[in-house]
């Protein structure tokens, strides 16, 4: 049985729940808003209260909790995101302090908020950062923030994120941030997760993306075949000798990453991303509109799943647009769990200590 017992905030289609409940944690109680995500996550975690709707709506019941170790969560961060209008106005970025709200509520021994990278980082959002730690100190909590890769942590994917960790008992980072490295794990490159699944297009594994893939007329290239543009859209391809670029939420159509199936049944196989590439480079190629060679296709709802490592059997729910964005909202898996059990390590574990006495 669990020992520790846990809410979980903006809630999504469940990734960091997949990952805090491996660790152990009892999630008693959870909330989203967006009608799919809700419906993903009842169907995989039946045994956590949800509530469907607005976090506002449900501050009384977020006040008659108790015994609460951890409140956890990742608030939208279109506002404070590199890739949105990074607007400190934008309503989404006022949900950081209303995650604070709730946790003021409850009063957990340790809360953990995830975010971009970019509310961790950038010098435009300091002002941000120190009001954030500073409002967490108010309520009584030691507040410090790290940003973590998840593939240091085993995950096939290039994805930085920031999270804010405040604990009732004041704490030293560097122990936090030594027992997450003692965690870290080399990620299995693309090819090698890839295949654990059916090939594309069977029974068990549909293609769930057809936008179509055309070569950019006006490329924009960089030093990597894998950035740049040379496909119309945002949809870049993916190396399968390497791990992923952050998968984002806008996923599903021509945003979607592209895969060469040739190169990922036979790595001998010539590249023809490279080759394509390098000839735009050296100005043997001309670029020109034209449909993108049929072996190249976008990645499918279950590679993507795979990549933000949900279990292979998660169940997904909604349109394939709505799945899609579920995903790449999502906080990895491994990831959650590699850090909710530093933290019950480093944080909680005076409980586990004074139960055994």
């Amino acid at each position: 049985m669990s020992f520790l017992r846990g809410i979980s905030l903006f809630t999504g289609a469940g990734g960091m729940d997949v990952g805090f409940k491996q660790a152990g944690i009892d999630i008693v109680l959870a909330n989203e808003l967006d009608p799919y995500a809700c419906d993903t996550y009842e169907a995989n975690h039946p045994s956590t209260k949800l509530l469907r709707g607005d976090v506002n709506n449900f501050f009384d019941v977020f006040r008659e909790q108790t015994n609460i170790d951890i409140v956890f969560g990742g608030p939208p961060c279109q506002g404070f995101s590199v890739a949105g209008k990074m607007n400190p106005e934008d309503e989404r970025s006022q949900l950081i302090w209303t995650f604070l709200d709730v946790v003021n509520l409850i009063r957990p021994k340790v809360f953990v908020m995830e975010n971009v990278k970019a509310l961790g980082t950038l010098k435009k959002w300091e002002k941000v950062r120190e009001r954030y730690i500073d409002k967490a100190k108010s309520m009584g909590y030691c507040c410090h923030y790290i940003i973590l890769n998840a593939s240091d942590f085993g995950v096939s994917q290039n994805r930085e994120r920031v999270f804010f960790i405040g604990c009732q008992k004041d704490y030293d980072i560097n122990m936090l941030l030594k027992a997450l490295n003692e965690k870290k794990q080399k990620p299995l490159p693309l090819r090698e997760l890839l295949k654990q699944l059916p090939p594309a297009g069977s029974n068990d594994h549909p293609i769930t993306c057809t936008a179509r893939i055309t070569l950019a007329a006006n490329p924009v290239l960089r030093k990597s075949p894998y950035a740049g543009m040379i496909f119309n859209g945002l949809g870049r391809p993916l190396n399968l000798n390497a791990v992923s670029a952050t998968l984002p939420a806008s996923m599903g159509g021509n945003k979607t990453p592209i895969i060469d199936t040739k190169l990922l049944e036979d790595p001998n196989h010539h590249d023809w991303v490279v080759e394509y590439h390098t000839g735009l480079v050296n100005g043997s190629i001309k670029p020109s509109f034209k449909e993108a060679p049929s072996f190249l296709r976008r990645l499918t709802i279950k590679e993507a799943a795979l990549i933000q490592s949900f279990p292979v059997n998660y169940e997904f729910k909604g349109t394939k647009s709505a799945i899609y964005t579920q995903i790449g909202n999502a906080v990895p898996c491994k990831l959650a769990k590699c850090l909710a059990e530093a933290v019950i390590e480093i944080l909680l574990e005076r409980r586990k200590k004074n139960e055994n006495q």
